[in-house]
């Protein structure tokens, strides 16, 4: 394994930290809007409907999903212009 391939896994670990902090607060402000409500249910909550919560939790997931390859990507992308060689 290259040097700045080793040299990146902790800056990708705490990139992946921030990004999970940034997705958390991006799908709260989505639920607010979207849902008129300061929280999203939880799976157990047993006064929201089955409807409800799983459109929450997949809402929840796609925001993750997209917020992480967003930040692996640019992190990539900044590591690449730095050292020349593609992180992965």
């Amino acid at each position: 394994m290259e040097s700045s391939k080793i040299a990146y896994k902790p800056v990708g670990l705490a990139l992946g930290a921030t990004g999970g902090l940034l997705a958390g607060v991006a799908f709260k402000q989505i639920w607010k809007r979207l849902g008129h409500q300061d929280e999203a249910p939880s799976a157990t909550d047993e006064d929201r409907s089955w409807r409800e919560i799983l459109i929450a939790a997949a809402l929840q997931g796609a925001v993750f999903a997209a917020v992480k390859a967003a930040i692996d990507r640019g992190g990539a992308v900044a590591a690449k212009r730095l050292t020349g060689t593609w992180p992965a």
